[in-house]
């Protein structure tokens, strides 16, 4: 990554995010600072370059993900969540879809949605009930899709679906945003991350052409761009471990202990210890996913590579780990902060419930260690 990139990063998480707590809100419209971040021309930094884009790799990507997370963890989300989408239109989209969706994100700093989770399939997304129904050169689109971030100011959508005609198949599918039959439900009130926008949709026979389907099955497409997203909602877990880290470290130069400060005490010294050794963990861990990601994004034929591959090992783990190490380094954190630390008056309660989310969206842990069981742990001629 250029050096002056990741200036220009933090000197936004300086300038815009780094009052405590102003970002905590469920703002009827977009915060403003998304607008602002447009203008440091680093919006949708990992498109490529043959598409006008910035072309930073998943690694880069880490490194600024892992800056604006220091600052607020739901804006780094609705930053960087459309990397799902866009990596799935990359690889799988003929060349006039990534020319009329991908080029314009480019050079508008605009948003993908995607949208594959429902009420009743939860993470067994196999179950989907969306239907895709063929009709001369349409597909028809009908159903209700349940979390989906940044879908209502998205430029367009990534919609997974059953198809009609075949039950087995399932399809990816692009839509503009403005297409008639798209509907907001509602948005949903989210513990953390509340400067991001999830939304409940309707999808009322909305109607697109038929080549604005992705090339091949749809589960497979999601679990491929997930590998993308899995590992930089994993980095936002290093942000918010750092900034917890950074606010004991303020509170106990001035909070009296016994004869000192409670920096003085071996107990303080052993937890912010163990707490520099979880976060210099999770972003090597970080680091090594994201080249694992790189290396297939930059080899021979990257599409048919994942193809063949799903889901990467590293992915999954990184996912894992960093939520539960995160979720380690807050807890304890909070805890140093007695009372205090179970209230909204010091930001530490927020940034608690921040990285809760780490471990739940995109599969929860869970969802996540079974997958790993499955494809890594048991004998490779039973693997699935």
């Amino acid at each position: 990554m250029k050096s002056e990139d990741l200036k220009t990063v933090r000197r936004f998480v300086r300038e815009e995010l780094a009052a405590d707590g102003t970002m905590d809100t469920l703002a009827e419209k977009p915060h403003d600072v998304y607008e602002k971040f447009r203008g440091t021309g680093l919006a949708n930094w990992w498109l490529p370059e043959e598409l006008g884009g910035h072309g930073a790799d998943l690694e880069d990507s880490v490194e600024i993900v892992n800056e604006l997370s220091y600052g607020d963890a739901g804006v780094a989300f609705t930053l960087f969540i459309s990397i799902l989408g866009t990596t799935m239109v990359q690889l799988y989209g003929s060349d006039e879809l990534k020319q009329r969706y991908l080029a314009p994100m480019t050079a508008n700093g605009g948003f993908c949605a995607t949208l594959g989770s429902e009420r009743a399939s939860g993470s067994e997304l196999s179950k989907i009930e969306t239907v895709a129904t063929k009709e001369g050169g349409d597909l028809v689109l009908t159903g209700e899709k349940f979390f989906s971030t940044n879908t209502d100011f998205a430029d367009f959508l990534v919609v997974l679906a059953r198809s009609a005609d075949n039950p087995e198949d399932y399809l990816a599918v692009v839509v503009p945003r403005d297409t008639p039959g798209v509907e907001i439900v509602k948005r949903w009130d989210v513990i953390g991350l509340r400067a991001s926008h999830t939304y409940q949709v309707s999808l009322d026979q909305v109607r697109v052409p038929a080549e604005n389907r992705l090339e091949g099955s749809g589960l497979r497409l999601l679990e491929i761009g997930l590998n993308a997203s899995r590992i930089l909602i994993a980095a936002t877990a290093l942000g918010i471990a750092r900034r917890v880290r950074d606010h004991c470290m303020v509170f106990a130069k001035t909070k009296p202990f016994r004869d000192g400060t409670l920096l003085d005490s071996p107990v303080f010294a052993q937890r912010l210890g163990q707490m520099e050794m979880q976060i210099d963990v999770m972003k090597s861990h970080l680091l090594r996913s994201a080249q694992d990601f790189d290396a297939v994004m930059e080899g021979d034929e990257p599409a048919e590579v994942f193809r063949k591959q799903g889901t990467l090992k590293s992915a999954l783990t990184a996912k894992m780990f960093c939520g539960q190490a995160g979720w380690d380094v807050a807890s304890v954190g909070s805890e140093m902060f007695g009372g205090l630390g179970y209230t909204n008056d010091h930001p530490i309660g927020k940034l608690l419930r921040d990285i809760r989310y780490v471990s739940v969206v995109e599969g929860g842990d869970d969802v996540l260690r079974e997958l790993v069981f499955g494809r890594y742990v048991v004998p490779v001629p039973r693997r699935t």
